[in-house]
């Protein structure tokens, strides 16, 4: 793949950024030139050049607007058209032989224009249903690769699963990472996760939970914004450990029994990998209801619960934390086995094959 180029089209949320970054890794690892783009002023840019992987940025800040104000109207036009014309530019400069978009409204004007300058294009969809700009995109591309299985199927559509970080392929000993948590290794183990920003609802609703549960002990990632709001919420409880981010979430989720999280689709490929049961709660004002709909694949398999969020998911949580014995998680765990998913430690390399077949 020496000498070969490609633009990738991330940023945005984690979930559309994370999968392209593990993308972009494979294909310089291959040998190919590659060049992300992303919005202005986006956070994912400070991880690309952390991580020494080359970027530009495009003038455009949000994506269509739902609401019919003028001015946001006039706004997104302005900026449209001022990225389609930094676009051009950019595909005549860098001449890529791949244009992938991983979804979100950055995908779009490089997709388009890479397609109506003769280069192939491919888009990603992490998710169960087509996002808006990755319906649009499909209309362009060569090649469409699905994360998670989804109804309206095409014929240049493949299920490639989403990338994950190869961290999440390496051996985890338990006893030694919960006991630097200075947890108990033989109690069963829940660990609590919102995204990396945490989740409003979903940490109100846990305070009863670990209450309840002294039996069980908990490891809590509450974002940054929360840690201090949820510190003093867990006053009293000895069975709990807080702790704000982790770099390593690998480590502790292959060390727990089961998982309480959102299920956006990263999230949810890391639960594939770690094939860890799961308590999913969709957050609620995910566009399209999306994020219930990559639940149901986990739930319809026999491997996670869902949950809904409301004023009750404190005790919805609990019921079903004590339904779940050692026996009901075994056979939770083992269902992963009759998944016809492909891994997501598979899938940059899968990916990374496809396109280098266009």
């Amino acid at each position: 793949m020496t000498n070969k180029r490609f633009l990738i089209a991330s940023g945005g949320t984690g979930g559309h950024f994370y999968p392209g970054f593990a993308l972009g890794k494979s294909l310089k690892q291959h040998g190919a030139d590659v060049l992300f783009v992303v919005r202005k002023d986006d956070p994912a840019a400070s991880v690309l050049a952390a991580n020494e992987l080359p970027y530009t940025q495009l003038d455009l800040r949000s994506g269509l607007p739902r609401s019919l104000s003028p001015k946001r109207q006039w706004q997104f036009i302005r900026q449209l058209a001022v990225s389609l014309s930094q676009t051009r530019r950019l595909i005549q400069e860098f001449r890529p032989d791949v244009t992938v978009g991983m979804g979100g409204y950055v995908s779009f004007p490089l997709i388009v224009c890479s397609r109506l300058a003769g280069v192939k294009t491919a888009v990603h969809e992490s998710n169960a249903m087509w996002g808006l700009s990755n319906k649009i995109c499909g209309y362009f591309c060569n090649l469409r690769m699905m994360g998670l299985p989804i109804k309206k199927t095409f014929k240049n559509a493949v299920l490639t699963s989403t990338p994950i970080r190869g961290e999440f392929a390496k051996p985890v000993e338990r006893t030694h990472i919960l006991s630097q948590l200075g947890l108990n290794p033989t109690l069963p183990t829940v660990l609590i996760m919102g995204g990396s920003q945490g989740a409003k609802g979903l940490n109100e609703a846990l305070p009863q939970v670990i209450e309840n549960k002294p039996q069980w002990q908990f490891i809590h990632l509450t974002g940054t914004r929360w840690f201090e709001t949820q510190q003093q919420s867990y006053q009293g409880l000895g069975n709990v450990k807080i702790l704000a981010y982790s770099e390593d979430i690998y480590q502790l989720m292959k060390s727990v029994d089961v998982m309480i999280c959102r299920s956006g689709a990263s999230t949810l490929a890391e639960v594939l990998a770690c094939e860890l049961p799961a308590v999913l709660v969709p957050y609620p004002y995910a566009a399209a209801n999306h994020q219930y709909y990559n639940a149901q694949v986990l739930q319809d398999g026999g491997c996670a619960r869902i949950v809904l969020e409301s004023p009750q998911l404190g005790d919805q949580l609990r019921r079903v934390l004590e339904e779940l014995s050692p026996d009901q998680l075994a056979v939770m765990r083992a269902a992963y086995k009759q998944l016809t998913l492909p891994s997501p430690l598979q899938a940059t390399e899968l990916i990374t094959q496809l396109l280098t077949q266009l």
